[in-house]
């Protein structure tokens, strides 16, 4: 049977499917990650972790320029592979949200960010003792 599709307004056999339909789209659904990032602990560790940091970016830094603004904090092992390091220091480090958009694409390597935190963990070691 033909019918005229309110996609498209063309004629189309009934069951053929227009190319037009939007594509449904699914609700996320609420993770224990997304539950961990609206809870205390973490709200309180990233300040914790921007503080130490200096409220800079530190990658942003590494390469002599200051950047203040836009702030967050970042896993450089993500949540979803290392649950156990979501609040470890050593693991956090603060980006401006550009920063954290290519740390997150690949763009900036792991590596690179954690030997940036590795040298101001070992000063904060020495302050200590």
């Amino acid at each position: 049977m033909l019918t005229t599709c309110r996609y498209c307004n063309n004629i189309h056999d009934s069951n053929f499917e227009c190319e037009k339909k939007p594509k449904a789209e699914y609700k996320k659904k609420y993770t224990y990650i997304d539950r961990f990032r609206s809870s205390r602990a973490w709200r309180k560790k990233s300040e914790e972790i921007k503080k130490r940091d200096k409220y800079l970016c530190v990658y942003s830094l590494s390469k002599g320029i200051i950047e203040t603004h836009n702030l967050e904090v970042h896993h450089i092992i993500p949540i979803k592979e290392d649950w156990s390091k979501r609040l470890d220091d050593n693991n956090l480090i603060t980006l401006t949200r550009l920063i954290h958009e290519q740390a997150e694409d690949g763009t900036i390597s792991r590596e690179e960010l954690l030997n940036l935190i590795s040298p101001r963990h070992d000063e904060d070691l020495k302050k200590k003792n």
